[in-house]
């Protein structure tokens, strides 16, 4: 995974003045262009689409202190206008291209990434490999933001609406793997942009001869293959960083790569403040 990640940035490298054909390069490499987005984002820290937006304009910036016209410029680097390239100049310096030219900076540089393993070996991930055929996951469902670090509180506000009983009702259809009352997140942007909306559902999962009730939720899951990461600690702060470590330390290290699909936190044991909880990360995969 990491040469393929080096050679993505040696493409876009080569071509910052035109999208990069992100799902081409992919197959070429013989990975996946979902999994190969969600690599970046998690390693690098930030999504390929910023990346690339601001190597545009770290490369644009020794254009812009020339005298060249600043359309000719902003054509180069895939703008249409000189004032769509100078919203971009902007986001990234701090300053448009007429500010720069007329004083020097300031410029702020984003270099060329280069993606390393560093195999530690001191860390033991509590992981297995668990087959499953086609089953729905049924709850209630809600569209919110995507936040990266700490307890989401719109999916707090989500969970603490629906009333005790409601709890025990979802608890009672639950019937297969994962067990118990589950949290699912779904049509999540393949570069992992915090902000960016997905959907969550509150739910469990139910084999797929069981009655649907008409005012549940329900997402279709295909037979397929999960690898199941165990945490205990903190939380959330050990379930979120069983899923960095998925990224920097597990799917490096092993056959498998990410496949489209819903993930899945079951919580198994916590205490009664939710202050710490024992749990599964539930995550689709095939053999890269």
């Amino acid at each position: 995974m990491i040469a393929e990640l080096n050679r993505l940035v040696e493409v876009v490298e080569a071509h910052l003045g035109n999208d990069t054909d992100v799902a081409t390069l992919a197959t070429t490499l013989g990975t996946t262009e979902y999994h190969l987005r969600r690599m970046f984002s998690s390693l690098a820290g930030m999504p390929l689409s910023e990346y690339i937006r601001r190597r545009r304009m770290s490369v644009a910036a020794a254009d812009v202190l020339g005298d060249e016209d600043l359309l000719r410029i902003a054509v180069r680097y895939g703008y249409g206008s000189t004032e769509a390239f100078g919203r971009a100049f902007r986001s990234v310096h701090g300053a448009g291209p007429s500010d720069i030219r007329r004083d020097g900076g300031p410029l702020r540089t984003q270099p060329q990434i280069r993606f390393r393993l560093t195999v530690e070996g001191n860390i033991t991930m509590d992981t297995r490999i668990a087959d499953r055929p086609a089953f729905r996951l049924v709850g209630h469902a809600a569209r919110v933001p995507l936040i990266h670090e700490g307890i989401n509180p719109h999916i707090q506000a989500h969970i603490i609406s629906l009333p005790a009983s409601e709890h025990a009702r979802l608890k009672a259809l639950s019937n297969t793997d994962p067990a118990g009352l589950l949290q699912v997140s779904v049509d999540v942007d393949p570069d992992y942009i915090e902000g960016t909306e997905l959907t969550y559902l509150h739910g469990v999962a139910v084999d797929e001869e069981t009655p649907l009730p008409d005012d549940l939720d329900a997402i279709e899951v295909p037979a397929g293959t999960w690898a199941v990461f165990r945490t205990e600690g903190a939380y959330p702060d050990a379930l979120q960083a069983a899923w960095a470590a998925t990224a920097t330390d597990w799917f490096p290290s092993n056959p498998w790569r990410l496949r489209p699909g819903p993930s899945v936190v079951a919580v198994l044991d916590r205490a009664d403040d939710f202050s710490t909880a024992i749990c599964e990360l539930w995550l689709p995969v095939e053999l890269a």
